[in-house]
């Protein structure tokens, strides 16, 4: 199977309204008798399963595993990925080049990424991220997702296999201070907006950000993993979830541009507010076990604290 193709049937399986195959259904956000409430009523194959994304994580509960060492990201840092954006009616998504690849990170093998969408809610102020750490839930999150590279495109296998998607979640939260307009590269991406505003719309992007620059300052040794499913019909439970633990940090009036520009259908249709699925049941949770080093430092530390202490009696 061709990559437009593949990309065209994962986008269909994440985070479109297209008919895909014999999974055809019909879904959204914003209707009693289609939202996510009536998913596993109108796709039960997948949507009414057992380890279902998204999920509140609880950090206290995430079991160590030494194994979740650093990734790697292959073209992470071209300015030339990003090639178009779409407004899919459900989400904003951007289409990545080929040759865009992660490993490591306990993966099995290296995953080709493929796109990155967003979930939102409406404005800052009504958060709309589709994970939660604690019960907190963040204004927006970017999902980037892969599939294994073994399969070339292979839609039939990727989607069967358990962990034939990896998906990179990240949380985005509002820059503190009275900031507009940053970062750069968000306010680069977000100038798309306007030319995207009603469903099926899309553009081509011009050559000057990449991932690297929209995950600036997002340390991404630390994070959790679980083994879930995708967030839209048909759910199928093919992805291995990394959610990194620190937000990328983006001006206030940037993150309000999503809830306030784009739209889930024509001109005179409602804006595009809180795509999110809501927490699915909770599922085994591990991340990366805290340092031997830092608690040796802790422990010496503490020592020669109690001896200052005592050496003063």
């Amino acid at each position: 199977m061709n990559r437009p193709l593949f990309l065209a049937l994962v986008a269909c399986t994440f985070i479109s309204r297209a008919r895909c195959a014999s999974d055809a259904v019909e879904w959204c956000y914003h209707l009693s008798d289609c939202n996510d409430p009536n998913w596993p009523t109108i796709a039960p194959k997948y949507c009414n399963g057992s380890r279902q994304s998204p999920i509140n994580i609880v950090s206290a509960s995430a079991t160590g595993d030494s194994g979740l060492t650093a990734f790697t990201f292959h073209n992470y840092s071209s300015t030339v990925a990003l090639t178009k954006i779409t407004n899919t009616g459900k989400t904003v998504k951007v289409t990545l080049a080929s040759g865009v690849q992660v490993s490591g990170g306990k993966l099995s093998e290296a995953y080709d990424s493929l796109q990155f969408h967003l979930h939102w809610g409406n404005t800052s102020s009504m958060p709309g991220s589709e994970h939660t750490v604690d019960g907190k839930r963040y204004p927006m999150e970017l999902h980037i997702v892969n599939s294994k590279s073994s399969y070339n495109g292979n839609t039939s296998q990727a989607i069967t296999d358990s962990t034939g998607l990896a998906a990179l979640g990240f949380f985005i939260e509002e820059m503190s201070g009275n900031a507009t307009a940053s970062p750069s590269s968000w306010h680069t991406l977000t100038s798309y907006l306007a030319n995207i505003t009603e469903a099926g719309h899309s553009v081509k992007m011009t050559p000057g950000i990449s991932l690297d620059d929209l995950l600036a300052g997002v340390d991404r040794t630390s994070y959790y993993r679980y083994l879930g499913s995708l967030t839209t019909p048909t759910c199928n439970e093919a992805v291995v979830w990394t959610v990194f633990k620190e937000p990328i940090k983006v001006s206030k009036d940037l993150i309000d541009l999503f809830s306030s520009t784009v739209r889930i259908g024509n001109s005179t249709s409602a804006h595009m507010i809180n795509v999110y699925r809501n927490v699915q049941p909770s599922q085994a949770v591990t991340t990366q076990l805290k340092s031997t080093a830092s608690k040796a430092s802790y422990s010496i530390s503490f020592l020669s604290i109690l001896g200052a202490i005592y050496s003063r009696i």
